[in-house]
């Protein structure tokens, strides 16, 4: 099951899937914000925005309007 970065809901987890470049800050790409990389939603702020995420063991906190231009993959429990 695909979704965006915008659409999970805290635990949610998953690999990165596209990215539009276009619109991602350079400085998530060099943190490892690229396609293949593990990604899990381990908090949201109070208002929604911006979302706290572990990306490859690196703590990463991304803005609405950008984690919207991310697809993840989600990891299937069983």
């Amino acid at each position: 099951m695909e979704k965006n970065l915008s659409d999970l809901k805290k635990g949610e987890r998953g690999y990165i899937k596209e990215i539009n470049v276009d619109e991602i800050p350079l400085k998530l790409l060099e943190m490892g914000c690229l396609p293949g990389n593990f990604i899990e939603l381990i908090q949201i702020a109070p208002f929604g925005d911006p979302f706290y995420f572990n990306i490859n063991d690196s703590h990463v906190a991304i803005r609405k309007e950008t984690a919207q231009q991310i697809v993840v993959t989600l990891e299937i429990k069983i």
